[in-house]
């Protein structure tokens, strides 16, 4: 018994160096680097994709996370959600302005100095992140108070990476424009790379000191470098916070549910409508939206149809279209001009609606008043042929059709003459002759 026994601890010994073995040889292995692409405007959508990229990378252990970013600016708001990220990371966080070409405009600045390393591709720029409040006339104190808000901001971590404070802070208040070179020389960021791979293999041993006071050693020497792309649904809501592609879908559905009124029972323009409509809704349900703009929208609407209805010889229509350009162009109060609604896009979805929406109603009014096609009435005017000696009553054909008739006018007409239909008297026609006979 005691030599099953010692056998059976020898056997268990000898299964767990040998299932030892490879997890000491993966401790050894290289890392992951996950790799996240932010070529877009910042707003909720991006935060959300950094985020959910920054748990990934927690998730796997990963050596660092690699951001490859290029953007115009954005929302303040969204901003400040991904820089606390950044700084929350438990992954090295390193933000690469990349390709050749990028730049960190605004938004992009704040987010580029957060970075446990900021690198930049050569032939990038950085900074002009001077807040932006459009559509407004801001008192200077007022103006005063946002930009110290945005420059305290971007102070409370550019200190703790020891970056250059005074450089950055003239970004925000002085709307400075850095080069690569011109960053790297004032220590904005920590190095100049031309690409991935070059640029983890110069970080490779690198020690940083993270966000919370404590220090790291990067290994990146061989790392295999993982993409986490946006998923569908991010993809499609950041097309959906595209300001022209919302305001297209607004007009668009509009078209279709106004559409289904002029032609009642089609139901698929009306069921398409008015699913365009709730995402050009919840497109701008993400974006800044002028409430001025909104009332000018309305208005629109009630003019567009007060013409429709009374016929103003085209006043109401010209105001109700001007009022519609005017309200899309001013719809949402982005900082850049890529979060706003551009002008073309508000003429031409303006002026386009405008022409088609009357143009239907036109077409509707034109059939309201037009004579009757069908029923008995239809045939009143008609010619008809004598089928049936009139004497005075008879049977005469129209349309294809037996009638009975009255002749009026003349005592009887032989079979073959033509008569003109006058009057319908329940279900028998009143004719009278006609000069020419078949």
């Amino acid at each position: 018994m005691t030599s099953i026994m010692r056998f059976a601890l020898l056997l268990l010994t000898a299964i767990s160096c040998a299932l030892s073995t490879p997890l000491f040889a993966a401790a050894d292995s290289p890392g992951t680097v996950v790799k996240l692409t932010i070529h877009d405007t910042i707003q909720p959508i991006t935060a959300d994709y950094l985020q959910r990229g920054l748990r990934e990378a927690a998730r796997v252990h990963a050596q660092a996370v690699l951001i490859s970013m290029s953007t115009p600016g954005g929302l303040l708001e969204s901003t400040r959600l991904m820089v606390q990220a950044i700084e929350n990371s438990p992954v090295p966080v390193i933000i690469f302005i990349s390709p050749a070409g990028s730049r960190a405009g605004s938004a992009g600045f704040f987010i580029l100095e957060s970075a446990d390393i900021a690198a930049m591709s050569p032939g990038t720029n950085a900074g002009a992140a001077h807040p932006i409040v459009e559509g407004r006339q801001l008192d200077p104190i007022l103006k005063d108070k946002i930009e110290n808000d945005a420059a305290a901001f971007l102070r409370s971590y550019t200190s703790r990476r020891g970056r250059n404070v005074e450089a950055a802070e003239d970004a925000v208040r002085n709307s400075k424009s850095y080069s690569d070179e011109e960053a790297l020389k004032l220590k904005l960021i920590d190095l100049v790379s031309a690409d991935d791979a070059t640029l983890l293999k110069t970080l490779d041993g690198r020690e940083i000191h993270r966000f919370d006071g404590t220090t790291q050693t990067l290994h990146l020497q061989g790392a295999e470098i993982v993409t986490t792309a946006p998923s569908q649904r991010e993809r499609l809501l950041s097309k959906l916070t595209n300001p022209d592609i919302a305001v297209l879908l607004l007009v668009l559905g509009g078209l279709l549910i106004y559409l289904e009124f002029n032609v009642p029972g089609t139901v698929v323009p009306g069921s398409i409508g008015t699913l365009f409509i709730l995402l050009g809704l919840f497109g701008l349900n993400l974006l800044p939206v002028r409430h001025t703009a909104i009332v000018l929208l309305l208005a629109a609407a009630v003019m567009m149809l007060l013409e429709a209805k009374f016929g103003s010889h085209g006043v109401l229509a010209i105001a109700g279209i001007g009022s519609l350009v005017f309200g899309l162009a001013t719809l949402v109060d982005g900082p850049i001009p890529e979060l706003r609604v551009h002008l073309a896009t508000a003429l031409g979805a303006g002026l386009g609606f405008g022409a088609i929406s009357f143009g239907l109603a036109w077409i509707a009014l034109r059939a309201r008043r037009g004579k009757v096609l069908t029923g008995p009435q239809a045939m009143i005017g008609g010619t008809a042929v004598v089928r049936t000696p009139l004497c005075p009553t008879g049977q005469v054909e129209i349309r294809g059709e037996l009638w009975q008739a009255s002749l009026r006018g003349k005592e009887s007409l032989s079979v073959g003459s033509l008569v003109s239909v006058r009057e319908l008297d329940g279900l028998v026609l009143i004719v009278e002759p006609v000069d020419k006979a078949i």
